[in-house]
């Protein structure tokens, strides 16, 4: 297909599968692609960057493009073109009609049509967007995102519980949470800090998450029905609206949810306040964040988790039994303490910029999950596709 050379520095998961189909596509352009971490960028591109044949394209695939671009602007020849693109899914999701975004940084419409023929292996959907603009928007749908189930894998964690062997965390609901929290711990540590402490947007936003986890729970403990209610209804109609019982355009339905159990459903669904959804809606509502604005740049993570938040605010008698379980049923209380001290340990961590604090703590975690990353890789999978097609057909 085409009379020049693609070259790929970094060889993680990324990497490696952009390489895979870009040379079965075959493809053998002058389009380099710097595939590393983020903390690492500039060192990279600063041992490879001035060597760049004259009239190259360079691009990168880091999820955080205000350090690629500063990194390119500051290694790279002034006749170099800079074209950067990234992939909204893990190495591990099928790229066909994923979004995958291309900032024409500085070059030619031509050099853009280039590298766009070279990635239409992917089969993914060309969102095109300025890197300050990618950064705000990963940052609105995947950092609070991440932050939200890595702190429920720390409190699962902390009371040394495989969440699959509680009723309270068994179907439904239960089942999303559990199967994207066992999808992050069962990746790299560093893709989910560099998103977190690399973008500029992202500290606040996950700033904000541990704030509105911290507060609810405080009304939760005080059994402040009146406030707790009102801060809640008021983030509900500016995120979703007013209630409604009809649900033929909710994201996920009831047959959907139930199908993936790591565990044994039990006879009767286990009450739950959803402290996590709860307070993601407020986190929105806080930031004048609408989740609906980025959905063509989504991942299949935030659409799965927006698609369970949805399903709980949007359905007003599930939600008001959320309530009502927050404030009168104290008997998860020490799962939401723990809850609420993970939230705000991996905001502290991010704050601080912190990368070796956050991969000893992540790796941690990992470690404890670890062995049954296998069984929950399966059933993950098999979620996201089915998942993942239903959306397609209801578009």
């Amino acid at each position: 297909m085409g009379d020049a050379v693609v070259g790929i520095i970094g060889m993680g998961d990324m990497g490696k599968m952009y390489a895979k189909r870009i040379s079965n596509a075959g493809w053998s352009s002058d389009w380099i692609m710097y595939s590393v971490e983020a903390k690492n960028i500039n060192a990279v591109v600063a041992a490879y960057g001035p060597s760049t044949k004259w009239g190259a394209i360079v691009g990168g695939q880091t999820s955080t493009k205000a350090p690629e671009i500063e990194a390119f602007e500051q290694h790279l020849p002034q006749d170099v073109q800079i074209v950067s693109c990234h992939s909204l899914h893990g190495p591990g999701v099928n790229p066909k009609g994923q979004p995958l975004v291309i900032i024409n940084h500085r070059a030619t419409q031509k050099s853009v049509d280039l590298v766009e023929r070279i990635l239409s292996c992917m089969e993914s959907k060309f969102v095109p967007l300025s890197a300050e603009v990618h950064d705000r928007i990963t940052a609105d749908t995947q950092a609070v995102t991440h932050a939200a189930f890595l702190s429920m894998g720390a409190a699962w964690q902390a009371n040394n519980q495989f969440p699959w062997e509680v009723p309270r965390y068994i179907g439904g609901i239960e089942n999303v949470k559990i199967n994207l929290m066992m999808r992050i711990y069962s990746n790299k540590w560093h893709v989910y800090a560099g998103l977190a402490m690399f973008n500029p947007a992202a500290k606040a936003q996950i700033r904000q998450y541990a704030t509105s986890v911290t507060e609810l729970f405080k009304l939760m403990q005080g059994h402040h029905r009146k406030e707790f209610t009102q801060r809640v209804h008021a983030a509900r109609a500016t995120v979703f609206g007013e209630p409604r019982h009809d649900d033929h355009e909710l994201l996920l339905q009831d047959e959907l949810l139930d199908k993936f159990s790591l565990g044994e459903k039990p006879a009767s669904r286990v009450k739950n306040n959803h402290l996590s959804l709860l307070a993601i809606v407020d986190c929105w509502w806080h930031l004048k964040i609408n989740p609906y604005d980025h959905m063509i740049c989504s991942t299949p993570l935030f659409r799965l988790w927006l698609g369970i938040t949805e399903y709980v605010f949007r359905n007003p008698d599930l939600l008001n039994e959320c309530i009502d379980t927050a404030i009168e049923d104290d008997t998860f209380r020490g799962d939401d303490l723990e809850f609420t001290i993970a939230a705000r340990d991996w905001s502290e961590r991010v704050s601080l910029g912190n990368m070796e604090g956050y991969r000893q703590r992540f790796e941690m975690i990992q470690k404890y999950f670890e062995p049954r990353f296998g069984e929950a890789s399966k059933v993950g999978n098999e979620m996201i596709r089915t998942i993942e097609e239903g959306l397609r057909s209801k578009k």
